[in-house]
């Protein structure tokens, strides 16, 4: 059932977004998403602006509150909506429980998905509850799925812990799906490597040197990070 808190969010959100609605930049955002999902035509600034005068009234939710609307502004069609549920995340992510990853988190990563929402929702969303409940086991199901966003989560559970990033857990979620030839999940590899590679260079030395099977795209990612010339394989 939606909770009052959840309708005034998303009709908050709507009267707020709408009056910027551009046909042309929203062609061109459509585009360049590949046609996930079509758009109103509002710039980020713009949106984060109107929003946040929006909610400025909103009292704090309950974290059930808080899943509900960024899901009810999820399940809305245009993009910017979908923005809209991880900017409500950010904002209110102090009142999150433990459970939210695990009540709310597959769907919201999986809700009309691509790299723009679940890069998005790992940043405000998934790494910062990790990093606030360490719900390990969340992490080993979504690698276990079959679901390229949710193993692409999974890998980037970490993103931005810098010097407390758990590098083996990492580098194993990196094992794991190391053959992938899955672009999303390669590249999710390789920027979760180029972070480690910042930081313990040597780890990201030895883990290519052990990984014989090519991952380009993952390989390239790291090196960036290293700083050197490409690893020579025989």
């Amino acid at each position: 059932m939606t909770s009052r808190w959840a309708s005034e969010v998303t009709a908050s959100a709507i009267h707020a977004l709408e009056p910027y609605a551009d046909a042309k930049r929203a062609a061109g955002a459509f585009a360049y998403m590949k046609g996930v999902a079509p758009f109103i035509g509002v710039s980020a600034p713009e949106r984060r602006k109107a929003l946040r005068n929006a909610w400025v009234n909103l009292d704090s939710p309950t974290s059930d509150e808080l899943g509900q609307a960024a899901l009810e502004l999820m399940w809305l069609p245009e993009r910017e909506f979908h923005y809209a549920a991880y900017d409500l995340i950010d904002r209110y992510r102090a009142d999150t429980d433990a459970l939210f990853l695990r009540r709310f988190g597959a769907e919201l990563l999986t809700t009309t998905p691509w790299w723009d929402t679940v890069d998005g929702l790992v940043s405000v969303m998934v790494s910062p509850m990790m990093r606030r409940y360490h719900d390990d086991q969340i992490v080993d199901e979504w690698s276990s799925s079959s679901d390229r966003w949710l193993i692409r989560a999974a890998i980037g559970h970490q993103r931005g812990w810098k010097r407390e990033t758990d590098v083996p857990r990492v580098l194993q979620l990196c094992d794991v799906h190391w053959d992938s030839k899955e672009f999303f999940i390669a590249k999710a590899i390789g920027w979760a490597m180029r972070d480690i590679a910042r930081m313990e260079p040597i780890a990201i030395r030895d883990f290519l040197a052990d990984h014989h099977s090519a991952n380009r795209v993952a390989i390239r990612e790291a090196e960036r990070g290293l700083n050197v010339l490409p690893v020579r394989r025989v």
